[in-house]
């Protein structure tokens, strides 16, 4: 395994905050960083696109004076998801501002661009790919990519149908760069085993959801505590890509989430389509995406006070006699 020089006595626990859509937020980000997790998000969520240029900043300012004043134990790195998809029209614009204020890690996703990860590069700046099998994993790394992220299958979003078992050990095989697993993880046991799979980190999405510095309304963080992995729907209907949505939350937009037609994969979407409004339900807004791990979240908590659970059942987790 490898751990860049970047986390190095950074962090509390090797833990990367997903970039959730709409929900994480500066609040967020920040809070996990001071508690020693990777915290990240996507570009997309500054709307207008202006408002990219006044996160980055805050988030650069608020931690850099949490440094000043903590040099002991220093924030943890943040991350800017970016979208790689033809249906991004903001990409070259947002990858601008990441240049302008060297965000020191990028998550890219549902596409591989060289010339994105040289320009990365060119400011110092580490690139994380996700792949849901070995094609894009080897495509990612091809064309540049530092990290690759596994998201396997139990991951919240669009996620991919391999075991986290299998996926990390397949990687491991050709890959000696740093790895980050997701998929239905959502205590400080898994992130252990995680680490005893081969991945440098565990990737976490679901469980931020729950946390009060989150952008959910309080239904969604209300139904991720009081669900399980049996309310998780595997879908492609609402993107065009295959992800994990709640159950509930399918119900309540009037759909049988038993019986849900198929979306045709050519016709991705993220944003809004060219009349400004979506058909169907709109995926992370009426339909809540969540990963299988929800189970092991009882209650709506501060990120670092979750955190610190984490930390608490990582440090506690041993091998039981055989």
């Amino acid at each position: 395994m490898s751990m860049p020089a970047l986390f190095k006595g950074r962090l509390s626990l090797p833990v990367i905050g997903a970039p959730l859509f709409i929900i994480s937020v500066p609040d967020l980000v920040i809070a996990q960083c001071k508690a020693g997790v990777v915290g990240s998000f996507p570009a997309l969520n500054a709307r207008p696109p202006a408002l990219l240029d006044e996160w980055l900043a805050r988030i650069k300012e608020e931690l850099a004076a949490y440094d000043k004043a903590h040099p002991e134990r220093p924030s943890a790195p943040f991350a800017v998801n970016q979208i790689v998809h033809r249906s991004n029209n903001r990409l070259d614009q947002d990858l601008a501002l990441c240049e302008k204020h060297k965000v020191p890690m990028m998550i890219t996703s549902l596409g591989a661009r060289e010339e994105l990860n040289q320009a990365a590069h060119g400011w110092g700046c580490l690139v994380f790919h996700d792949v849901i099998n070995q094609k894009f994993a080897h495509k990612a790394v091809e064309k540049g990519a530092d990290g690759l992220i596994l998201v396997s299958a139990g991951a919240g979003g669009h996620a991919g149908e391999i075991s986290p078992l299998a996926f990390v050990a397949e990687t491991r095989a050709w890959f000696d760069g740093p790895i980050a697993l997701s998929g239905a993880i959502a205590n400080g046991r898994a992130i252990r085993a995680a680490r005893v799979l081969g991945a440098d980190f565990a990737y976490i999405g679901s469980a931020f959801i729950a946390t009060t510095e989150a952008n959910a309304v309080e239904g969604y963080k209300q139904m991720i505590t009081a669900s399980g992995a049996e309310d998780i729907v595997y879908s492609n209907l609402f993107t065009g890509v295959h992800g994990n949505y709640l159950k509930p939350s399918i119900v309540a937009a009037g759909m049988d989430p038993d019986n849900l037609p198929t979306s045709d994969p050519s016709k991705m979407s993220f944003g809004t389509d060219e009349s400004g409004e979506r058909a169907k339900p709109k995926a992370w807004k009426e339909i809540w995406g969540s990963g299988q791990g929800i189970g092991s979240l009882a209650k709506v908590v501060p990120a670092a006070e979750l955190i610190a659970r984490f930390k608490k059942e990582y440090d506690e987790a041993v091998d039981p006699p055989l």
